[in-house]
Formats: structure tokens, sequence, C-alpha cells
């Protein structure tokens, strides 16, 4: 039996005058999340807490500075490929606007219009947290 890879994941839930950031995801050849919209963050490296992780991924992503705050919850998902460990922590943005270097698109919504978007089946689960 082949074990399948296990990431944790750091995400980002950036508020704005009580909007959340929320990021689409570029086209892959996994299609259960290709196009996906999520928030942003990334995989948290060996000997790295989740704090530096999100601080590099969205300097990275976006070329943007986040204030990392406290953690809302983590969730648990499996993927045909994959399975990961997320774990989200509300933000504050930095005061320059970010560049979307690895995203399609963005939207700022307010928490009610957050279940019209297609999310990860992952970050669908962090919308329960909110």
């Amino acid at each position: 039996m082949q074990r399948i890879r296990h990431y944790n994941v750091a995400a980002a839930v950036v508020v704005k005058d009580g909007k959340y950031l929320c990021v689409q995801r570029c086209r892959s050849e996994l299609d259960y999340i290709s196009e996906h919209w999520e928030f942003p963050g990334g995989k948290v490296k060996p000997g790295e807490s989740d704090h530096e992780a999100l601080v590099r991924e969205i300097k990275e992503e976006m070329d943007w500075d986040i204030y990392v705050g406290r953690c809302l919850g983590t969730v648990e998902q499996d993927y045909p490929d994959f399975s990961i460990t997320l774990t989200a922590y509300l933000c504050k943005g930095g005061d320059e606007d970010f560049k979307l270097l690895e995203h399609l698109d963005y939207r700022w919504l307010e928490k009610e219009e957050l279940e019209s978007l297609k999310w990860t089946e992952a970050d669908r689960k962090l919308l329960e947290l909110l």
C-alpha cells in the first residue's frame, strides 16, 4: 500500500473592514483544487513555525507583509493524492497593496458571501471556524 504525502499548511484569514481576503488558485493538473478558492498561505517547512511559514509564504506569493494573530483552528483533509493539516490564523495585512504572484484572482468578501465561491475542501471546512 502506497502512503500518500502529508503536509502541514498554514492559512492567513486576513480581515479588513469586515471583509475576508479570498484568493483563487492557479490551474493545476489536480482538478479537485485547480482554480478553487482558498485563504492565502502555504506549506510549513521542517523546523519552521506556522507563524514563520505564513509570513514567508505571503511575502513569496503576494509580496505583502502580514501580521499573524490568534489561531482560529485546525482542520484535516484527505485528497486523492495527498492529505493536509490546515491551521488558520486571524491576520492583518500591511499598508502596501499586494501583488498576485501565485494566484489567478482575489476578492474581499463579507462573511455571508463566502459560501458563493468554489472553495478547496480544506478551506471550505475553515469557513465553519469563522
